[in-house]
């Protein structure tokens, strides 16, 4: 096997080696190595181990709260293998080969000297290829920072927990061995600043064009008993062009009794990069998570939503919309609901349009365990394929063990707009072209106008209808090729 190719020496600190012949563990005594050690599985995958010790070796320093959830994620990589269409039924309708196309690089230890990007809000985060640069306002710290305290205590025990979580994958293990530094979002009991948001920007350059930049950014939300709080996470590519790069955020959510959390995503990254993230949420009693989504940038792009309910009469509520814009473009929701108390709530939205040999998934999983009685969940998903190349998989599926519940789900594909609604426009004088394009717009305008902060909804709008414009282009341009 050969090595991979010099790294770029502007933005990379930290050159792939040959793989290693074990994932080394940093531990404070012989002991406790050996029995890790026996402990272990077996290695079953080379690139998996080249890539979690590199990411084990450019952590230098960071908080020891950190230490058990990096452990367990070290230990777990020595027996995960790499996921591909045939070895894993989470990932058989994602090619995620993009990922082996280039060596894989890690940042340098400081950020790069990019002029840091402005926010409509006061309250803003930024981290740049995973490495936290700010954090202002009164709710927003580092983890490192955190002085001894309520938010410091809830962090750990937080971090602690995460270290246990069943449903992870390979990419969620990537992060927690690779986060250099936590950002830690506390909103104390009975505060409320849903109307002033914190804004989290993410902000990502690549390595030239023989690699591709990895990072690793964390999150972590906490609002407790009767608290609100509103988040705002905007993934971008930095410089002309943003370039090739691998983002794998992970943001963890906890909602204690009678809180509620407002939680939007804004995902345009380079056309070139690849996005891997993770969002974890734990609903307690009488909770509310209302989470809004939307997506069109990266070449691939998968995200693991995953909501796990912990007491009766939560309400949850997503909305997602994808656009596939450009040739082989993949954009992947895995979202899971699990419900295990009575009385809950749930509406779940899924779009997409999928343009020229874009390719869009969609797994979304509603559990109904047998003490959810009085449930009501609703899951739904519409999709536009607009080019006979394009490729759209959906599989809304809810498990029902409870007998007292209302759940209903729902898929609609279409490979074209509804010729009523286009008669519409054209009995009133508007040409088909400009009818399909108004209908395109307000397709996805539905999901992006649930963005409850008109900077980022107006944002958002304004990119979405020139992708749609371009990808009239490039629809024809694969239907030509």
């Amino acid at each position: 096997m050969s090595s991979p190719s010099p790294l770029c020496a502007a933005s990379c600190s930290t050159a792939l080696r040959a793989p290693p012949p074990l994932l080394r563990f940093r531990r404070s005594s012989a002991p406790a190595a050996a029995s890790l050690a026996r402990a272990a599985p077996a290695v079953s995958d080379d690139l998996v181990l080249r890539i979690a010790e590199q990411l084990e070796d450019s952590v230098t320093s960071s908080s020891p709260l950190l230490d058990p959830l990096r452990s367990a994620s070290a230990l777990s990589l020595l027996s995960t293998p790499w996921p591909t269409r045939r070895s894993s039924e989470a990932f058989r309708f994602t090619d995620i080969s993009y990922l082996r196309s280039f060596p894989i690089s890690l940042p340098a230890s400081r950020a790069p000297d990019l002029a840091p990007p402005a926010s409509p809000f006061p309250s803003h985060v930024l981290f740049s290829d995973g490495i936290l640069v700010s954090a202002s306002g009164a709710h927003a710290s580092a983890l490192a920072d955190l002085p001894p305290g309520r938010a410091r205590d809830r962090a750990a025990e937080a971090l602690a927990a995460s270290a246990e979580f069943a449903h992870k994958d390979l990419f969620y293990d990537f992060n927690a061995v690779g986060a250099r530094d936590v950002v830690v979002v506390h909103v104390p009991e009975g505060v409320k600043v849903a109307d002033d948001p914190v804004h989290i920007m993410f902000s990502y350059t690549n390595c030239g064009a023989e690699g591709m930049l990895m990072s690793n950014p964390r999150v972590l939300v906490v609002a407790e008993k009767e608290a609100e709080v509103a988040i705002v996470e905007e993934h971008f590519g930095a410089g002309e062009g943003g370039g090739c790069y691998w983002a794998n955020p992970v943001a963890e959510i906890i909602i204690d009794a009678g809180a509620r959390v407002v939680h939007s995503c804004l995902q345009r990254q380079s056309f070139a990069a690849a996005h891997t993230k993770w969002t974890v949420v734990q609903q307690d009693v009488s909770s509310k998570y209302e989470f809004v989504e939307v997506s069109t940038g990266a070449k691939l792009n998968r995200h693991n939503l995953h909501i796990q309910q912990l007491g009766p009469e939560t309400e949850t509520e997503l909305a997602t919309l994808h656009l596939t814009s450009q040739n082989k473009q993949i954009h992947d929701l895995h979202s899971k609901l699990i419900l295990d108390h009575p009385r809950a709530f749930s509406r779940q939205l899924h779009k997409c349009i999928a343009c020229s040999t874009g390719n869009s998934i969609f797994d979304g999983n509603i559990k109904v365990n047998r003490y959810a009685q009085q449930t009501d969940a609703g899951q739904e998903t519409k999709c536009l394929v607009l080019s006979p190349k394009a490729l759209v998989n959906v599989k809304p599926n809810l498990q029902i063990i409870a007998d007292d519940v209302r759940c209903t789900h729902g898929a609609a594909i279409s490979g074209e707009l509804d010729p009523n609604e286009l008669f519409y426009f054209q009995a009133r004088g508007i040409n088909k072209e400009t009818a399909t394009d108004a209908l395109l717009y307000f397709f996805g305008a539905h999901v992006i106008k649930r963005i409850p902060f008109k900077p980022i909804n107006e944002k958002a709008l304004a990119q979405f209808k020139e992708l749609l414009a371009s990808s009239r282009q490039t629809t024809d341009e694969a239907l030509l090729s």
